[in-house]
């Protein structure tokens, strides 16, 4: 994307208990992992991000700064704050046939009847259980 502003927009859940710059930081490396933002797009700015989420500009600014301090952004007074590393790989390309997977399992949750908060929390149980080999 080089120079032009990523596709990212953050949304908060007052529900996770995780504090809001945090979720800014985790929201900007969940994105470099799955290679929706590169090296050289620019970040909402403060500014966007204040008015889209109703929060504290220091908010922001703490998010970005640990996110600079993390080497993977960089502001540049007057003109924004810049992606300048990522965090994707060679498994970016497993992606897509993976997403497609889980948005299968989704909708066959969504079909059995559960809700957001149960599908949510039977993913979460089921991703935390230790996975055993099978030729054991």
């Amino acid at each position: 994307m080089n120079g032009v502003e990523g596709v990212i927009e953050f949304h908060l859940d007052s529900r996770s208990g995780v504090s809001p710059y945090l979720q800014l930081v985790q929201q900007v490396r969940q994105a470099l992992l799955l290679g929706v933002l590169e090296a050289g797009d620019r970040l909402p700015t403060v500014k966007e991000v204040v008015a889209q989420l109703a929060i504290n500009p220091n908010t922001v600014l703490k998010a970005y700064r640990e996110l600079e301090r993390d080497g993977l952004a960089s502001a540049k007074p007057g003109v924004g704050t810049f992606v300048t590393a990522t965090l994707a790989d060679e498994s970016l390309a497993a992606h897509g046939p993976l997403r497609e997977g889980l948005r299968a399992w989704l909708a066959a949750a969504r079909k059995a009847g559960l809700d957001e908060e149960s599908i949510e929390a039977l993913f979460l149980s089921t991703f935390r259980t230790p996975v055993t080999e099978e030729n054991e």
